[in-house]
């Protein structure tokens, strides 16, 4: 079975010699070379490929971006490309993750090969998202939710939702309006939160989320992802009987079968409330 690559990269020289040497792998097959970090968004979105290799420093969009945009369920495995760079090195080196430096080395590039080769066969790409979620939280930092700072029960019986999510990340204390919140995946003890075209990378669990965010408006479409129902487009099915929630955002998420029937109920109720003046 061949594996279906990427290549992303800003720099067309490189992406150019990557492709030459991947030419020797006959395994391997090239299905788009990207040459920013929206087009890879388009493209693992659009072909789903097996593996990415993935440029860091682009302008825009850093490869450290894209992970952060792309679902869970739809992470390739990554290789990634960069110059060098000792801190994120020793990074990728502390989480097991490869990465190739500019420029390729062959010898470096068949064995980068041999682990893509042994993780494709044992379907492992999802469990290297945790890997790929610790590292991100090392190199570009991570927030917390600030304890005690979300209401509980008004006294009426009624449950109070969070209206705001206040991140704390160093001294600095983010006060994230929820309402802004597009969709939420996990990795493992990280929650990336994608809100006003940015992620926040959060140490914490779908669990405390889920029991913060009203289920009426935040559900969960997919073992490792929520979605803001009122940020939802359209519903795209799919010929395995799945189907994909388009975000106002652009942004496409699957929705698996198990939660479908809750999730076009509610989408229906959704719809169909007033809207207020």
């Amino acid at each position: 079975m061949s594996i279906r690559a990427i290549i992303v990269d800003d720099e067309p020289l490189a992406r150019r010699g990557l492709e030459l040497r991947l030419r020797e792998a006959a395994d391997v097959e090239i299905v788009r070379q990207c040459a920013n970090g929206r087009e890879a968004l388009a493209a693992i979105s659009e072909l789903q490929p097996d593996l990415m290799f993935l440029d860091i420093q682009m302008p825009g969009m850093s490869g450290f971006d894209v992970i952060k945009q792309v679902p869970q369920e739809s992470l390739p495995m990554i290789v990634f490309v960069t110059a060098f760079d000792r801190f994120a090195i020793e990074a990728f080196e502390a989480h097991a993750l490869d990465y190739l430096l500019k420029p390729v080395d062959e010898t470096r590039l068949a064995r980068a090969l041999d682990r893509v080769r042994a993780q494709h066969e044992q379907r492992q790409a999802m469990a290297q998202r945790e890997q790929l979620m610790a590292m991100l939280a090392d190199v570009t930092g991570k927030g917390e939710i600030e304890s005690g700072s979300v209401a509980g029960g008004n006294g009426a019986g009624a449950r109070r939702y969070a209206t705001m999510l206040p991140i704390r990340v160093g001294r600095e204390t983010i006060r994230l309006d929820v309402a802004a919140i597009d969709w939420i995946d996990a990795a493992g003890d990280y929650m990336c939160v994608h809100a006003a075209s940015q992620t926040h990378v959060l140490r914490a669990t779908m669990k405390e989320l889920e029991e913060m965010l009203d289920p009426e408006v935040f559900q969960r479409v997919h073992r490792s992802t929520i979605v803001n129902l009122a940020r939802v487009r359209s519903l795209r099915p799919h010929l395995n009987g799945e189907c994909f929630l388009r975000l106002e955002s652009g942004q496409e998420v699957k929705l698996s079968r198990s939660f479908r029937d809750k999730v076009e109920l509610l989408l229906d109720r959704t719809r169909a409330a007033p809207r207020s003046a």
